[in-house]
């Protein structure tokens, strides 16, 4: 089913004549998490976001399906158990970008460290009973178990040995973040919701008894306002949910939020050798945890956790940033010598933190998290979900993690059928949400690799390198097979591509709502981000068959040129590096 900038003409025109069921503010996971079991529940379901799908926090996290096990220390139990068992289902709607990928704890014997070797061994069992890996055989393979201090250094050894004590080792996931948000975006399209990016929420509609029925709406690609009409109108915002919730003029003007920066380093792996994905604490007594992740050929290590106070839509690494991480980088790995030319790319991302609670709503349910909370350090902050409905019927779903996307979309789709059932005498049947596969998901998900090789030798058989099929079926899943017979169908590559690329980039145009070129360079495919060289000898191609596909003009391709240039100088902290 075709989604692209012209259906996105068609949807607009239904935003503007039709009255919804539910409407859904926000294009991030939250969001698309919700807007995918609102379509596949029956409910005429529409969502908005005023920029690209998932280009807020959602592009921009560790992309881990992570439990979260430094939250053990705080006690924080219930998001743990949450978030563990999430990673299994989201493997299994979403296999080919979840994957099973165990984690590196190393110990170390210094202030402030988050685990001992006994507490580690704790953390961990618990980790793996909440998660059910004692119990479950698909999963029995990865239990955890501990490493010496000798056996640590054999499997990295640039680690530091001084006062290493030993590690453990737990089962984690890697995930492709955005592309995990357009996924469900996609199946929720396809099963007959209506979603649009690049559409900003302006303000409130109200009916004769005051309460929230739609939003006033503007479209950043024809500057336009217009009226969407809905029974529902559920605000998924993520940092921006106070600021969505204060467009209600009856909600109060308290800050639910606590908005939190995390910052993350790419360097070539050949700079910094991680065999797989590592976890330890800052070592500098502030509570902090860093990630070291092999992808691609690169490392990429993050993050910083500190409050944020700045621009959302454009949060930047700045030389605190980079300076805070290479230090703890370079202790922890010291033959490694990182400097920031040594950064290939870079990424700043919102944590949408809950601040405290707030008792002015007829409903209130917060998981995971305090009041006390907002008063403490950013890395001690829950990592809970709230959800509320204001006294004129705005519902907001705020915090929680990518992980557990899922479970949040759960209880506000219940909340949801509650309200319609109660307000407008619409029964909807609560759907198993853990069995709707995202798009491109529909394979076996307990032979991920087999499949991921059947979709390459496709991909190898008509025409791609082994390189470009093993890419693009990671990238797309099952609908890689589409990418190949198109690649097949093409005479030549356009201009600068190859046939892959050039039919990869034609798919994500015409069933991925690529409207920019920086959402297809970012975030559709992670070029900016994992492929240094490659984007410099790519982008003119891909702008230039943007520029046929979309019919810009000059100074639109002049305008979307200058935009992916400023992407990349930013990526790779070009200012900061010629600052120095």
């Amino acid at each position: 089913m075709a989604f692209s900038a012209k259906t996105r003409v068609q949807d607009i025109e239904k935003l503007k004549s039709e009255q919804f069921d539910l409407l859904v503010v926000g294009g991030g996971i939250t969001g698309a998490g919700v807007a995918i079991q609102g379509a596949a529940a029956g409910m005429k379901t529409a969502l908005l976001e005023m920029q690209d799908f998932g280009a807020g926090t959602s592009s921009r996290s560790t992309r881990l399906v992570h439990g979260g096990i430094r939250y053990l220390k705080t006690f924080d139990v219930e998001v743990v158990s949450d978030t563990v068992k999430e990673r299994a289902i989201v493997q299994h709607i979403a296999p080919h970008m979840t994957t099973p990928d165990p984690m590196l704890l190393p110990i170390y014997d210094e202030p402030g460290t988050t685990f001992t070797m006994f507490s580690v061994k704790v953390a961990m069992d618990l980790y793996d009973h909440l998660a059910g890996v004692d119990t479950n055989p698909a999963l029995q393979k990865y239990a955890n178990y501990t490493l010496s201090k000798e056996e640590v250094l054999k499997r990295e050894p640039q680690l530091n040995p001084d006062h290493l004590v030993g590690g453990g080792v737990y089962l984690d996931y890697q995930n492709n973040d955005s592309r995990l948000v357009v996924e469900n975006i996609k199946k929720a399209h396809a099963e007959g919701g209506t979603m649009v990016s690049h559409v900003k929420v302006t303000g409130m509609l109200y009916d004769d008894q005051g309460k929230v029925n739609g939003v006033k709406a503007y479209d950043m690609q024809t500057q336009r306002f217009f009226e969407v009409h809905a029974k529902v109108v559920l605000n998924a915002a993520g940092p921006w949910s106070d600021k969505v919730r204060h467009l209600d003029a009856n909600a109060s003007r308290n800050a639910q939020m606590r908005p939190t920066k995390g910052v993350h380093l790419v360097v070539d792996q050949s700079r910094l050798t991680v065999p797989q994905p590592t976890y330890f604490g800052s070592g500098t007594n502030d509570g902090r945890m860093i990630f070291t992740i092999p992808r691609e050929g690169k490392t990429y290590f993050g993050t910083t956790d500190t409050d944020f106070r700045g621009k959302f839509e454009d949060p930047q690494v700045d030389q605190s940033d980079v300076d805070y991480l290479l230090k703890i980088i370079n202790k922890k790995y010291p033959s490694a010598h990182l400097t920031i030319d040594d950064v290939e790319a870079s990424w700043a991302g919102i944590r949408p933190l809950i601040a405290a609670e707030e008792p002015e709503t007829e409903t209130d349910a917060v998981s995971g998290a305090s009041a006390a909370a907002s008063l403490s350090a950013p890395s001690a902050v829950s990592r809970g979900s709230s959800l509320k409905v204001a006294s004129d019927g705005l519902v907001t779903l705020a915090g929680g993690k990518l992980t557990d996307y899922r479970v949040m979309a759960n209880g506000a789709m219940e909340k949801v059928r509650e309200i319609l059932q109660r307000d407008f005498d619409e029964q909807f049947k609560a759907i198993n949400s853990a069995e709707i596969k995202v798009a491109g998901g529909d394979f076996d998900s307990d032979n991920v690799e087999q499949a991921m090789a059947d979709f390459s030798a496709y991909g190898e058989q008509q025409g791609a390198s082994a390189k470009e099929a093993r890419e693009i079926a990671v990238l797309y899943g099952a609908n890689s097979k589409h990418i190949f017979d198109d690649m097949a169908a093409l005479s030549a590559g356009a201009a600068g591509l190859s046939k892959a690329e050039t039919a990869a980039l034609h798919y994500s145009l015409n069933e991925e709502m690529v409207l920019d070129a920086v959402d297809y360079l970012l975030r559709r495919t992670y070029h900016i981000l994992f492929s240094s060289k490659d984007i410099d000898r790519i982008k003119g191609g891909v702008l230039a068959e943007m520029a046929k596909q979309l019919g810009w003009d000059d100074a639109e391709t002049q305008r979307q040129s200058a935009a992916v240039d400023a992407e990349i100088r930013a990526s790779r902290l070009v200012d900061l590096k010629a600052a120095k």
